[in-house]
C-alpha cells in the first residue's frame, strides 16, 4: 500500500465511532475458538476483535497499516485491562510476525497473497478466521468495490494447505454478502 493508502486509513478511523463490539463472526465461532496460546489479528483495525480475544486469554499481536487506528487499539486495550502488542506493518510488502499463532484472524482485508503465508503462521492445528465480502454484495452496497471483493465461490481455493471446519458464503444478518470460513492447519 501506498502512503496514501495509509492516509486514507488513518482519515477513515478519525471519522469512526462505531462501538468496541468484536465481529459477530467471530463471536459465534466463540466455543471453537482458543482461550490460551498466541492470536495473530491481521488488518485489525481499532482492536475491538483483538480485545476481545485478549480477554478470553489469548496472547494477541494486531496488525494495521493505520497509526489511527493502532492508537485507537491500544486505548481500547488499556480501558479494557488486557495486553496487546500491536504492529503498524503493510501486509502487502512488510513481513509478517514470527509464528507460530494458534489463531490467525483477518476479517475486511482482502490481499490473496496473504493466503499462502497463513499456514505457516499458524502452528499444527491452528485456526483461521476469514470473511470477507463478495461481488454480490454490490447489489446492495457501493463498498468495497470491486477491487477489494471475492468472486463467489472463490474462497475454498484460497485455503491451500488448510482444512475448511466451517464455510459459508450468503448474505448476513448485517446485510452484506459475505465468505466465511473457519480452517485450521492440519496436524502433520
Amino acid at each position: 500500500m501506498s502512503q496514501e493508502d495509509r492516509q486514507r486509513w488513518n482519515s477513515k478511523y478519525q471519522q469512526t465511532t462505531a462501538p468496541p463490539e468484536p465481529s459477530d463472526f467471530l463471536r459465534s465461532l466463540e466455543g471453537r475458538l482458543p482461550r490460551k496460546g498466541r492470536a495473530l489479528d491481521l488488518a485489525g483495525g481499532a482492536g475491538h476483535d483483538a480485545c476481545w480475544l485478549a480477554r478470553r486469554g489469548l496472547d494477541v499481536t494486531l496488525v494495521d497499516i493505520s497509526d489511527v487506528a493502532l492508537a485507537q487499539a491500544e486505548t481500547l486495550a488499556r480501558d479494557a485491562g488486557v495486553p496487546l502488542t500491536h504492529l503498524r506493518l503493510d501486509l502487502e510488502s512488510d513481513p509478517l510476525p514470527p509464528g507460530p499463532f494458534d489463531l490467525v484472524v483477518c476479517l475486511n482485508y482482502l490481499w490473496r497473497p496473504l493466503f499462502a503465508a497463513v499456514p505457516r503462521l499458524l502452528a499444527p492445528g491452528g485456526l483461521f478466521v476469514f470473511a470477507q465480502p463478495t461481488r454480490r454484495n454490490l447489489q446492495r452496497h457501493p463498498h468495497p468495490s470491486k477491487r477489494f471483493l471475492l468472486e463467489e465461490g472463490e474462497l475454498p481455493a484460497l485455503l491451500q494447505g488448510l482444512q475448511s471446519l466451517s464455510f459459508t458464503e450468503d448474505w448476513t444478518d448485517a446485510g452484506r454478502h459475505e465468505a466465511r470460513v473457519l480452517a485450521q492447519r492440519r496436524l502433520y
